[in-house]
């Protein structure tokens, strides 16, 4: 019997499809993989697996790895996708394989199994991770088998096929949504959303913030301190990377920050509509801003931001573990080294504003800086840096004048 390792949620469709495999004669191995999911019982989504007949359930811990190896270097580098997305789900996704691949290994698995559907980013994402892992392991995406989808064509169907396998799933009203969640953020999508008419934020009963409208009338003002671009201490408690995503998650949230809703484009081709709330990685990302502001010089600055879209496409579209994504990941390690400092920031309703910053790498200097006289700067200096600076224009207005109008 060939063993298989399915990533496992616990919800419906990997319910289904942990029966489904069962049938078709795989010894399935439940991994449930701990990405910070809020209010789920991790012993319960354990014991179900079991009782749907995997013959191994496994928990694997991975919340501080996420943070600490994933989210915060694309934090470092910025790295948005299409300008809005922080790229939550993105980011979980190589790390669940790397998962899933480990334990099949262990187990003597050759299998690995998910729930992605062949319309989404997810299934580009846990099949190039995995088999970038190991090129040698199956990847099994029962969504894409027309068989699936012939016998399971709806929720009816999948509710049916539990009732009969004595599957346990709560009986509940389908939500005009459906959602994603990890310590990052949460992600919605599909339903109700697809109507563009539809107003995302009234519609979705958001579990990480409050509204802008329903947050305190009173600025909070928060402190995080960098170290090499790595976030170690909020409100001057010292905490590892998972624990300062948490915290900055219950402050943010608790004044509206980090609601989006964008249509986005997958990378299968379609245009897809997702509403997300990410409030600790949206202070992280604004304070991290403000420390590069003083410590990382002009053309380095530049640079990186030019890079930035290339990493945030990479991450969405799946490619975290390719010779691209190492050389950017290095890069990035060596110019965050002078990202140290302290920022202060008013929160206040959805909004976040600078109080102060700091640092012992600035390079700020305001005696250069200031329009009062005094510093080395010299202005005369200027009157040579232009004339050099201008004379491939000249040269040209001379040669080629242009239109007086």
């Amino acid at each position: 019997m060939p063993k298989c390792v399915l990533a496992y949620s616990g919800g419906l469709d990997t319910s289904v499809i942990l029966g489904w495999l069962i049938e078709k004669g795989y010894d399935v191995i439940a991994v449930y993989v701990d990405l910070g999911q809020p209010c789920e019982d991790r012993e319960a989504t354990l014991a179900k697996a079991r009782t749907c007949g995997a013959s191994e359930a496994f928990i694997v811990d991975v919340r501080e790895e996420l943070c600490r190896d994933f989210a915060f270097p694309v934090m470092q580098w910025q790295a948005r996708y299409e300008n809005t997305y922080l790229l939550g789900t993105s980011i979980a996704r190589p790390l669940i394989s790397k998962v899933c691949v480990k334990i099949a290994h262990q187990v003597g698995a050759t299998v690995f199994a998910h729930g992605a559907t062949g319309k989404g980013n997810d299934q580009c994402r846990f099949q190039l991770a995995a088999e970038a892992i190991d090129p040698a392991i199956k990847v099994l995406a029962p969504w894409r088998i027309p068989e699936f989808r012939q016998r399971f064509p709806g929720r009816t169907e999948l509710l049916q096929f539990c009732e009969t396998k004595n599957i346990p799933v709560k009986a509940s009203h389908s939500k005009p949504y459906s959602s994603d969640e990890n310590c990052l953020h949460t992600s919605y999508e599909a339903g109700q959303l697809e109507d563009l008419t539809t107003d995302g934020f009234a519609l979705v009963d958001f579990g990480m913030t409050v509204s802008p409208q329903q947050a305190p009338d009173a600025i909070e003002t928060l402190r995080i301190d960098f170290v090499s671009g790595i976030p170690v201490q909020v409100n001057g408690r010292s905490l590892v990377a998972h624990e300062v995503v948490l915290a900055l998650n219950e402050i943010g949230g608790r004044n509206g920050i980090g609601r989006t809703d964008i249509v986005e484009n997958r990378l299968v081709g379609m245009k897809s509509r997702g509403v997300y709330e990410a409030p600790g990685m949206t202070l992280l990302y604004e304070a991290h801003r403000l420390v590069e502001q003083m410590t990382l010089d002009r053309d380095l600055v530049h640079l990186r931001d030019q890079l930035s879209p290339e990493v945030a496409e990479s991450v969405y579209y799946g490619f975290w573990y390719c010779a691209k994504m190492d050389a950017l990941l290095a890069f990035i390690r060596n110019a965050q080294m002078p990202v140290t400092g302290t920022v202060e920031l008013n929160l206040y309703k959805g909004n976040i504003f600078v109080k102060s910053r700091q640092s012992p790498e600035s390079l700020y200097d305001a005696a250069i800086a200031s329009m009062e006289g005094g510093g080395s700067y010299d202005q005369s200096d200027a009157e040579g840096f232009l004339r050099i600076l201008g004379l491939p224009l000249r040269v040209q207005g001379q040669v080629r004048p242009r239109e007086q109008t």
